[in-house]
């Protein structure tokens, strides 16, 4: 299986958004062989938890002015590992030490990484 179109675009998205608020490491993961549940996982990361959380509010609302409700999130109050579920995108923003700690690359390192194209005009 491969991930849809539309979660692709999704994924492009998002990636978009996070990148205005500096977010580090993007990469996008087509999940949906070995996960039913999704087809892309979005990875970004944050310099600190105020980062964190304004890349993941900014990825809310640019998801939702798309018309793409979010489903589930976990870790806002935080600010260290916040996800978000989109259905076929799931979202996961770290903040810089908790991404390296988790390493979900190396966990999903068989799954085939999903183009982003994420430039300074887009911000």
């Amino acid at each position: 299986m491969t991930a849809s179109t539309h979660s692709i675009e999704l994924a492009q998205l998002a990636a978009v958004a996070a990148d205005s608020k500096q977010a580090d490491n993007l990469v996008a993961l087509d999940v949906s062989g070995p996960l039913p549940l999704a087809d892309v996982f979005l990875l970004a990361s944050g310099r600190n938890e105020r980062n964190v959380m304004a890349i993941a509010e900014e990825i809310l609302d640019r998801l939702a002015e798309a018309g793409t409700k979010v489903l589930r999130r976990e870790g806002m109050s935080e600010g260290r590992w916040i996800l978000l579920d989109f259905g076929d995108l799931v979202v996961h923003v770290f903040h810089e030490e908790d991404r390296m700690y988790y390493s979900l690359e190396r966990l999903w390192k068989d799954c085939p990484v999903v183009p982003l194209q994420v430039t300074a005009a887009d911000a």
